[in-house]
């Protein structure tokens, strides 16, 4: 998908917006903020499962998208716009329920756009995991760039599949307006995730000689951002992330958390035992590699589109996260650097 020129556009506003995974935070906290748009007549939220907080005016259908019945809602409400956010991260859930949620649901859904008169923008949250991770990646990633290692499992794989359904769609609907969104992992005081609960451990354990540079989003500019592109046009892929890199070493000592650092395979033979028994829900080998190697968004095009950036830094947006949900409150840091030297093996 071509990116358009820069500056927002306003000639073709949502009227019918339909959002799907509202039962997750992410998709009730985008519904939310779009309902509060008065220039929006309905706000449609769809999911398998029914939210647990409310969401006002927003009209909840209890609905698989992995069936055609998508397409009746969308047809029967006249939805002009999509914001498709039921993209399953969450590697606990079975894994080929998983792929079918993501690419099977992803299929049925732009499906049901395609055969829409009505229909006149998609918007689908992807994420840089597209990009893999690997030691031989550019020091920045741009959104023509290919990875060097494509992803070939999990989530990751997933999103690559999903982008690949949405450019089909665009050549076979050239008017409508299509927006995918690259998201750099999301952190905030409401985000739970795999990652979020790494960075809950007791002890942490890191990656022997690596030290990855790492970029967050904040949810509220993550919420924002999905705002501006169902209100607004902006057709193509971006990547959304915060301004600048943290390194995971940094970002361990912010939070307060003692380190262990392990060798690779040392540390996915406990991500394995932690996925079997509970403890480490949701480390896959693919958050494994970011955290070996990291990755790093160029986010240029996307501040350009916009002309807006993100109100939190990466650092920043690790910061409010990790205040908000009381890391680095509880023993001082010189004793965590004692515990972290000892399970190190530094003595």
């Amino acid at each position: 998908m071509r990116p358009s020129a820069s500056g927002s556009r306003t000639s073709g506003t949502a009227r019918v917006v339909l959002v799907t995974g509202v039962s997750r935070f992410l998709g009730a906290r985008v519904a939310d903020t779009l309902q509060a748009d008065p220039s929006i007549e309905r706000v449609i939220g769809v999911d398998t499962v029914a939210p647990t907080m409310p969401l006002g005016r927003t009209e909840f259908v209890r609905i698989d998208i992995r069936t055609p019945s998508i397409a009746k809602i969308i047809n029967a409400a006249e939805v002009d716009t999509v914001v498709h956010l039921n993209l399953v991260t969450m590697t606990s859930a079975a894994r080929m329920k998983a792929k079918e949620q993501n690419v099977i649901g992803t299929m049925q859904l732009l499906a049901a756009c395609q055969r829409s008169a009505a229909m006149r923008k998609v918007v689908v949250r992807s994420s840089a995991a597209v990009y893999g991770s690997s030691g031989h990646d550019p020091a920045v990633y741009t959104e023509t760039d290919e990875p060097v290692l494509p992803p070939t499992s999990g989530y990751a794989k997933d999103a690559v599949e999903v982008e690949g359904y949405v450019r089909g769609l665009a050549r076979r609907r050239s008017d409508l307006t299509v927006s995918v969104l690259r998201f750099a992992n999301f952190l905030g005081p409401h985000v739970d995730s795999p990652l979020s609960r790494y960075f809950h451990m007791p002890v942490v354990a890191t990656v022997f000689g690596f030290d990855p540079r790492l970029q967050f989003i904040h949810e509220d500019d993550g919420v924002e951002v999905l705002r501006r592109m169902a209100v607004e046009d902006h057709p193509g892929t971006f990547n959304v992330a915060g301004d600048g890199v943290v390194l995971l070493s940094q970002a361990l000592r912010r939070g307060g958390r003692p380190i262990m650092r392990l060798p690779a395979p040392a540390l996915q033979a406990l991500g394995d035992v932690g996925r079997r028994f509970g403890g480490l829900k949701g480390f896959s080998p693919e958050l494994l590699r970011w955290l070996t190697y990291g990755r790093v968004l160029d986010t240029e095009l996307l501040a350009k589109e916009l002309s807006w950036r993100p109100k939190y830094s990466s650092e920043e947006a690790f910061a409010d996260f990790a205040d908000s949900q009381g890391l680095g409150q509880g023993l001082p840091l010189d004793l965590f650097d004692r515990l972290t030297s000892v399970v190190g093996g530094r003595r």
